[in-house]
């Protein structure tokens, strides 16, 4: 079977799980993650890595993300996007599009995001959903997060869309809220689309049903990484997990064999050797 990257743009309505099943039917492997998850009601772009290319889940993970976001005026939800239970509605509300901007501009930079409470981070080895499900009460995580670009793209009286690059764990419902709350109007989150995640483009992705082997993106294509071949005893001692003398200078390189095939990502050690962080 063949090792690689999917870029897929996930229909609404669908669990990120779901996608990753469907995927694994279509292609027969039970080796299907992806780099990140996306809410049932949004769509747009998944990173998803097949079989052997499951090793760089991790490493494609860490990067930021671009989403197209459309947010509904005067309710708020428990979910803080459309699909939950309103809690209030004020549609007496006066709609400054000066103060708008320059409330979106303020959130540019580093700050401190409360965890939605419909959210499947785990406090006290249980899903927070699952506290709110049972209406229990829970001090909600807080974790530090940046916006690095926000811009609004449309409005009118009852709704406004903007884009938005975040970092690593960013919950854009949470950032609407907090919108909401600085702008002292009841929002909530109406549609979501991811459309980067790195440098990968929404342009590029494929919809579900078009899946298949002839679409994977090699692993040498993703990494940005040097890529180094190697044979005769150093491609044994590196098919073998041994550590070996960095006389590349880098920090991690991708081992491939003398027929490109990947053998082994390896890192440096704070001892300035080259040891295996994930072989093929």
């Amino acid at each position: 079977m063949k090792d690689g990257i999917l870029l897929i743009d996930k229909p609404s309505g669908m669990t990120s799980r779901d996608v990753v099943n469907k995927i694994g039917k279509s292609l027969g492997t039970r080796k299907v993650g992806h780099t990140g998850t996306l809410d049932p009601l949004a769509t747009g772009l998944m990173v998803v890595c097949v079989n052997k290319a499951t090793k760089l889940v991790e490493l494609l993970t860490n990067h930021d993300k671009s989403y197209l976001v459309k947010v509904k005026l005067g309710l708020k939800t428990d979910t803080y996007d459309i699909t939950g239970k309103v809690l209030e509605e004020n549609y007496n509300y006066s709609f400054d599009i000066d103060k708008l901007k320059n409330v979106l501009e303020s959130f540019i930079g580093k700050y401190e995001q409360e965890v939605p409470i419909y959210s499947a981070i785990k406090v006290n080895g249980r899903k927070l959903y699952e506290y709110a499900r049972n209406n229990e009460q829970i001090t909600l995580p807080i974790h530090l997060v940046e916006i690095k670009e926000i811009k609004l793209l449309d409005y009118d009286k009852e709704s406004f869309s903007f884009c938005v690059l975040v970092s690593k764990g960013t919950y854009i419902r949470s950032l609407v809220n907090d919108i909401s709350n600085k702008l002292g109007i009841l929002m909530t989150m109406q549609e979501l689309r991811r459309i980067k995640v790195d440098k990968f483009n929404i342009e590029n992705a494929i919809n579900l049903e078009n899946v298949s082997y002839n679409n994977l993106i090699d692993i040498k294509k993703v990494l940005d990484i040097p890529i180094i071949t190697v044979s005769g005893i150093l491609e044994k001692h590196i098919s073998n997990g041994m550590k070996i003398d960095n006389t590349y200078n880098e920090k991690m390189v991708l081992f491939v064999n003398s027929n490109q095939e990947n053998i082994a990502i390896y890192q440096e050690n704070d001892d300035g050797y080259l040891v295996c962080y994930k072989m093929f």
